[in-house]
């Protein structure tokens, strides 16, 4: 009896621990929203006007038509999904060979190719910046999505999920007569569903509110991003943050919508994933 109080106490001080953290968390999400609804002069306000008295639209009126940046919505669609769609392909390919296919050297080359990871991207920034120049692929989508096209943490995780799937299947398969990549398409990947939507949120959401590799390759405004967007609404001297909370809760409805449609295959994924090495 007492263990059992004793494990109750416990578990009602946690979900308070819980609920507080979850409060904090949650409340800039609740200032930028409130914010978005009030004037420049209302925002700094202290003490903080959670539920405007004179709420207004006038910040999102003015960032879609006084700004481009449905512009720099429709690139950032753009380049997330063509990212999304091409990495997770390529990626899943390459942990297939991994996973799966026998070949001279296949755990060296798979241990080089993850200790890609070790190295800073700060250390390759230039490098890559002299790469794109020289291919005369500077201020275009095609360069933020060439750059983005692999990824050693992304093949590892879909590899660590393909290992989790009986062989026996892919054998089954082969006596069969079915190719590799019928094998990979119908039978391994399904089995993945959780990886594959696991990998589709953590690319979407690198790729949406990635804001240093749009700032270093684009430069005009016709190419910007959602995120070089909100910044260029704030200067030296000034910042409009009504504008600024507007773009950012308008950024924020893709985001939102993707983690919703995903949440069931989220904990699933990174369980399973998780599972073996």
């Amino acid at each position: 009896m007492k263990n059992s109080t004793k494990i109750r106490t416990i578990h009602t001080i946690m979900l308070v621990i819980l609920l507080l953290l979850g409060i904090t968390m949650i409340m800039p999400f609740l200032w930028t929203l409130s914010s978005s609804f009030k004037l420049k002069r209302s925002i700094m306000g202290f003490p903080i006007e959670w539920i405007p008295s004179n709420p207004t639209v006038k910040n999102y009126v003015k960032l879609w038509t006084d700004y481009p940046f449905l512009t720099y919505y429709l690139n950032t669609i753009k380049v997330t999904l063509i990212v999304v769609v091409l990495q997770t392909a390529f990626s899943s390919m390459g942990a297939y060979a991994f996973a799966r296919l026998e070949f001279p050297g296949r755990n060296l080359i798979f241990f080089l190719y993850l200790s890609t990871m070790m190295v800073p991207w700060h250390a390759i920034m230039i490098p890559q910046f002299l790469i794109v120049s020289g291919l005369k692929l500077y201020d275009s989508h095609t360069a933020i999505i060439l750059l983005q096209l692999f990824s050693a943490f992304s093949t590892f995780m879909m590899r660590t999920a393909m290992m989790n799937v009986p062989a026996e299947l892919s054998e089954s398969a082969r006596i069969d007569g079915a190719r590799e990549m019928t094998i990979m398409g119908k039978i391994i990947l399904p089995s993945c569903k959780p990886t594959l939507a696991t990998l589709t949120v953590f690319t979407f959401n690198f790729m949406w509110n990635d804001y240093l590799g749009p700032m270093i390759y684009l430069n005009s405004d016709r190419n910007k991003t959602i995120q070089l967007g909100l910044a260029s609404l704030r200067s030296a001297y000034s910042a409009e943050y009504g504008l600024i909370m507007a773009g950012t809760m308008c950024a924020l409805i893709p985001m939102i919508i993707i983690y919703l449609a995903a949440q069931q295959y989220l904990i699933k994924g990174i369980t399973f994933t998780g599972v073996k090495a």
